[in-house]
């Protein structure tokens, strides 16, 4: 995968290194509907630390990133958006199966929701999980900005687990007085290469912060990666931590790669270790995805113990071994060609109906591709009945990584670089390199419009994104 050169951290905000905070759960009471209000609003937070807010910010009830709401699943899930944000937003529950109307992609399944005005969101939580919501119109921007937050829908039966943690890990572009950067928003030069990238990391919105624990301690820990661009692949030094979901689904039990965790835009992983570590250890968790190593938390034993001989209980969730059954042999099929951005060999593609050359595209920041055309939503990819199987063959005809996301299902790799992948875990999102062919297969679902897009986010605005229709 492409090596892109990590911009360092401002030097204000090495010196500041605070506790782990957990997003605060959603408390505000529910309105006699049983709608509770998330409020999006421009925000001042303390990345760099309390006494150094940061502003420019948008996010949700005072909060950027915004709150976690936490359900149990099989309950339903009832929000109201309220928009103060200078422009129209809205809500994408992203990795979640849902009605195609509360998907939340303006263009295709409502409208976007102006200044002002209100869009209600309910539906059932048929799964449970890691996932988040976030906005779905100028993403860009709006989710550069910091409007988005965590879903955590809880088992029925949740694991043993002594501590449950959410590490966010996302990256922001700040310039030296700690403020955010709006001057770069929509650069062509962001959208034709590697996407928007930060230069202050933080978890749950801290710079660098410390996860306290025990000895003996078994955890849950629950990543996202919610950034434009960001490519993060994640080391826990001597700890070993277990993969037990990806995206929000169970998956077969595996150790961490030696190369790190890999999480794109939008990818998600739940985690469980016991901690073997000494008492008084100081733990990097460090992402190596760049040329410059860097830690984004650490893992700080506390000097008392817990617990000498490991819980009995499995590091697993219930449910990994239970999938949709795939019918290759009679699925709908397509291809999908990912082209353009810089050093790319499109020199034309279709945009709002009309065929145009490269320098007009430029024009326009429609620079990438897919299948020649850059960007509109007029005709689907292809469209399958619900209950059928679907393939999608995508060729990276570009010199840049991509994350591609497909909106309301699951997916398997079942081809990559033209071999077979058997047992590959159910994912909603998937990095490719440049120069590489994957097939991915899924079952349709609930009937409507569903979005495929990269989830690099300047690349979904430049032109990546398709959509399927289930019939």
């Amino acid at each position: 995968m492409t090596t892109i050169s990590r911009r360092g951290f401002l030097a204000a905000s090495a010196a500041f290194s605070a506790g782990l905070v957990t997003a605060p759960t959603l408390t505000r009471a529910a309105a006699a509907d049983g709608f509770r209000t998330l409020r999006a609003e421009p925000v001042s937070a303390p990345l760099l630390g309390p006494d150094r807010p940061t502003a420019g910010l948008w996010g949700f009830d005072g909060r950027a990133p915004g709150p976690v709401l936490r359900h149990r699943v099989g309950e339903t899930l009832r929000v109201r958006l309220d928009n103060r944000l200078p422009m129209p937003t809205a809500l994408h529950w992203h990795g979640l199966r849902l009605p195609n109307a509360m998907d939340g992609v303006p263009g295709l399944t409502q409208e976007a929701v102006p200044k002002g005005e209100t869009f209600d969101y309910a539906f059932d939580l048929k799964d449970a999980g890691t996932f988040w919501y976030h906005s779905h119109q100028r993403a860009w921007e709006q989710v550069a900005r910091g409007v988005y937050g965590v879903l955590i829908v809880d088992e029925a039966e949740p694991p043993q687990v002594d501590q449950d943690l959410l590490l966010v890990v996302d990256d922001w572009l700040l310039d030296r007085d700690g403020r955010f950067v709006e001057e770069t928003l929509g650069a062509l030069h962001d959208w034709g290469h590697g996407g928007r990238m930060g230069n202050v990391v933080t978890v749950n919105g801290r710079v660098r912060p410390d996860i306290s624990v025990r000895r003996g301690e078994r955890l849950r820990l629950r990543l996202l990666n919610p950034s434009n661009a960001l490519i993060l692949a994640l080391t826990f030094g001597s700890l070993r931590p277990t993969v037990v979901a990806l995206d929000g689904r169970p998956c077969r039990p595996h150790p961490v790669s030696e190369n790190g965790l890999l999480l794109g835009s939008g990818q998600r992983a739940d985690l469980m270790m016991d901690v073997d570590a000494e008492p008084g250890a100081r733990i990097a968790i460090a992402d190596q995805a760049y040329d410059d190593p860097a830690p984004v938390a650490h893992i700080a034993v506390a000097d008392d113990v817990l617990r000498e001989t490991p819980l009995d209980a499995p590091l697993a969730l219930p449910g990994f071994e239970a999938a949709p059954v795939l019918d290759l042999e009679t699925a709908v099929t397509a291809d999908l060609l990912m082209q353009g951005g810089a050093m790319g060999t499109m020199d034309e593609a279709v945009y709002n109906g009309q065929r145009m050359g490269w320098r007009d595209l430029v024009r326009v920041n429609r620079v990438w591709a897919f299948n020649g055309v850059a960007g509109d939503l007029d005709t689907p990819l292809l469209e399958v009945p619900r209950g059928r199987t679907a393939t999608v063959a995508i060729r990276n005809d570009t010199r840049w990584p991509h994350a591609m996301h497909l909106h309301g299902h699951h997916f398997r790799i079942v081809e990559r670089n033209g071999r077979p992948v058997p047992d590959a875990p159910w994912r909603d999102g998937e990095m490719m390199g440049s120069g590489e062919t994957m097939r991915i297969a899924f079952v349709a679902e609930e009937p409507g419009k569903w979005l495929l897009h990269c989830h690099m986010l300047e690349h979904s605005a430049g032109g990546m994104m398709t959509w399927l229709r289930v019939t």
